[in-house]
């Protein structure tokens, strides 16, 4: 690779070891983050789901969740 081997001839290996770490660590960072929000869409949809089913029990046991005057 010309890139490593420039690196090696100017002596900056310290410099390419740290890009490549900070390449991994930001491609880790987008990976975590990405199933972060795909987590946070899976619980929303569950959530959602929780509040379905709640609303329809109370509608077939004749109940309301609201307070009637």
């Amino acid at each position: 690779m010309d890139v490593t081997r420039a690196f090696v001839e100017r002596g900056d290996l310290a410099h390419l070891a740290l890009f490549l770490w900070a390449s991994g660590a930001s491609g880790l960072l987008l990976m975590v983050l990405k199933e972060f929000a795909a987590q946070t869409r899976r619980f929303d949809a569950f959530v959602g789901e929780i509040a379905r089913l709640n609303h329809r029990l109370n509608d077939e046991s004749g109940t309301s969740t609201t307070a009637s005057k």
